[in-house]
């Protein structure tokens, strides 16, 4: 969501008084005798129903300026005298104890990124929501609780009744950051801050979060500072952006503008990193950013980016720009404004592709995963078949509890299958067999979503490299083994301070470089990629995803890729296998998966896939219903309870016939090709009667 000048200029006159106006803070952190400043006089303001987006990679200060305003800080964190931050007119810094107390969670909230480890797993969802309104309002406890029941239906929470009485450990990560979002907008507060609020969510989820975002700075009239490195979404929710970088604010302007027009390098840089709708491997190498943040706190005698910058002069180097204006609205600190736009892409020369071969690496055969919950019987994955060929990448898409980390797990024998087949190179995998064959294991490898329960937190990233090769790779020893941890820390993008670092100190993207890292310790043959570029920044995923690209040419490696980001999953799979309650809906080569006519569940992720591209941009298909209880599916289809194409009682009653489509792509639907081809590419009526059309038998 965006304004031009003109509603901007508007909204200035309309509310004179800023809810939060940042003036020249600097925040430094103690290190021995040395301080280390790690924000630069960062000022901005953000004025009542206004969103306020900042950007930039991590390390460059955007969770400490959250923090301090919340006054959060680290004991070794000291806000600098001249620093000024005001909260609707009253000076939040000098505020006592008792006046943080009531403002927090009453008047300003923050909705954190990882839900996981704010919610207290001791205490079921019901009561925390209704402790807030109790701590606020003075609610009696019938009351609260009425009340925490009604905010959580206001956030869609599926069975709002059933969700009151679990644990957080009971819900998915969506889930639960909706909760947190409840429990931040309990009481309407005048300011919302938001971290990372959307990253490891479905495309459906973060879709409707940020929906809600927006139609509750409408209701309430909330300010939003929305961080965020996924520069799609901020441009989907943002009023106007700040970039950071190194702790400073380098540009400014309203969004819409901002990205279309960028005014300094690393903004343009951002940008070009990013997967665009539609781009793929194929002639459109990722442009990532040369080089590295500087060392935090470093003492710099120029601007901040001039190493790492194409256009950078002598001036650059030795003379630090002021932010200025360039342009209405804008404001960009650069000596060379005017060139940006100028600036030659790094990343011209297409990257390297290998013909597709026919040689099956990994064949699935109606795999079945069960699980006993509760005294329930849960099928995680039903009757699942698909293959990966050699030097293929095949992504796995669909949303949380689709059964696509289960299915990685069985394949890379962290789980046995209930029944069906796994064959690897001609040879069925069990997992007593990869247990004993020190080559399978070799061969088959996994990056996880999340580094911070992957790596062992007491080892360096040099240690656990030298051990990754010392278990996969036996004959790497001495200098060599040496020389190839450096290798494998480069070709992620660390550098070599990082090797004596433990995972602790370094930042979430840096975390994740070394997991994969890990991963390729082995020349593996297939490796699976569990939201493997979820939590990076934009520039290094598209580095990581060069280096995917890259080692699939020259070893052949073949990927089984699992992640909720449409764009990047078009730019890096051949193929693609969309899974829903455990099934797999649709299959096919990803240019026919990606092209209609395709599942009706296919076409709702990607039209919720945010977009930096406002022509590129989808009608948003808005899914009715909740995501059903694996322990209870459907019957019929299973997305029948949420499916926009619906046609009838057949949807809900007979299992869908496999479609084949002329792209080459198979869906389960009762819909035929041609009909749901004109049905995809006609325009969109949520509240119309959808056209009626045969069902497909059973020998269509």
């Amino acid at each position: 969501m965006t304004t031009t000048a003109e509603e901007a200029n508007h909204m200035s006159a309309a509310s004179p008084r800023p809810t939060l106006d940042v003036a020249n803070l600097s925040i430094d952190y103690r290190r021995g005798t040395r301080p280390a400043r790690v924000v630069h006089d960062v000022s901005f303001q953000i004025r009542p129903g206004e969103a306020y987006g900042l950007v930039g990679e991590s390390g460059c200060g955007k969770t400490t300026v959250a923090m301090s305003l919340m006054r959060y800080l680290p004991d070794n964190a000291v806000v600098d005298g001249a620093s000024r931050v005001t909260f609707a007119g009253e000076d939040l810094l000098s505020a006592d104890e008792p006046t943080l107390r009531s403002w927090r969670g009453n008047r300003v909230a923050m909705v954190y990124q990882n839900p996981g480890s704010a919610l207290n797993p001791s205490m079921s969802i019901g009561t925390q929501l209704a402790e807030i309104f109790r701590t606020h309002s003075a609610m009696t406890q019938p009351e609260a609780r009425a009340a925490a029941e009604a905010m959580l239906a206001k956030v869609r929470m599926p069975d709002p009744v059933a969700a009151m009485a679990r644990y957080p450990h009971q819900l998915s990560g969506g889930q639960q950051q909706r909760v947190m979002i409840a429990m931040a907008l309990a009481t309407s507060p005048d300011l919302l801050i938001m971290d990372e609020p959307t990253t490891g969510l479905d495309a459906t989820v973060e879709a409707e979060v940020l929906d809600l975002v927006v139609a509750l700075r409408a209701e309430y009239g909330t300010a939003v500072l929305f961080i965020s490195h996924n520069l799609g979404v901020v441009a989907r929710v943002c009023d106007r952006v700040g970039v950071l970088y190194a702790g400073r604010l380098i540009e400014e302007g309203p969004a819409e503008r901002l990205f279309k027009d960028p005014r300094h390098p690393y903004t343009l840089g951002l940008l070009r990193a990013a997967p665009r709708w539609g781009h793929t491997k194929t002639g459109n190498r990722l442009d990532s950013i040369p080089g590295s943040l500087p060392p935090l706190g470093a003492d710099l005698p120029g601007c901040p980016y001039a190493s790492r910058c194409a256009i950078a002069t002598d001036q650059c180097h030795t003379q630090v720009p002021v932010l200025e204006p360039v342009a209405p609205g804008r404001l960009a600190r650069c000596f060379h404004h005017t060139r940006t736009q100028c600036i030659e892409s790094v990343a011209e020369a297409a990257s390297p592709t290998s013909p597709a071969t026919t040689d099956v690496l990994l064949r699935v055969e109606n795999l079945t995963k069960r699980y006993r919950s509760g005294g329930h019987e849960i099928t995680a994955v039903q009757d699942v078949s698909f293959e990966v060929h050699r030097g293929e990448a095949f992504a796995l898409v669909g949303e949380s509890g689709s059964g696509k980390t289960t299915l990685a797990k069985c394949i890379v024998g962290m789980l046995d299958p209930s029944e069906g087949t796994l064959t690897f190179e001609d040879v069925p995998l069990t997992v007593r067999a990869r247990r004993a064959q020190r080559d399978t294991r070799r061969k088959i490898q996994m990056v996880f979503q999340n580094p911070d329960t992957a790596l062992n937190p007491r080892h360096t990233v040099g240690r656990i490299l030298r051990r990754a090769l010392s278990l996969l790779d036996s004959t790497v020893r001495g200098a060599d083994r040496e020389n190839r941890v450096t290798d494998l820390a480069h070709s992620v993008r660390l550098e070599d301070r990082h090797l004596r670092s433990r995972p602790t100190v370094l930042s979430g993207g840096q975390k994740q470089r070394a997991a994969i890292a890990r991963a390729f310790a082995g020349s593996p043959s297939l490796v699976l990629c569990d939201e493997p570029v979820s939590a990076l920044d934009v520039s290094v995923q598209a580095a990581i995803l060069n280096l995917l690209v890259d080692l699939q040419a020259s070893h052949g490696v073949s990927y089984i890729f699992i992640s909720h980001d449409m764009a990047v999953v078009r730019y890096i799979a051949d193929r693609v296998g969309v899974m829903y309650l455990g099934q797999m809906m649709e299959t096919g080569t990803a240019d026919a998966v990606f092209q209609p006519p395709h599942h009706p569940y296919t076409e709702a992720l990607m039209s919720a896939a945010p977009s930096l591209d406002s022509d590129d941009a989808q009608e948003r298909i808005r899914l009715d219903g909740s995501y059903p209880n694996a322990a209870a599916p459907p019957s019929g289809c299973r997305f029948n309870t949420r499916c926009p194409r619906r046609i009838g009682d057949i949807c809900g009653t007979v299992q869908p016939p496999w479609q084949h489509a002329p792209g080459g792509n198979t869906y389960r639907c009762h819909i035929a090709p041609e009909e749901l081809l004109q049905i995809q590419r006609g325009p969109l009526d949520s509240t119309a009667t959808q056209p009626v059309v045969e069902p497909a038998g059973e020998d269509r």
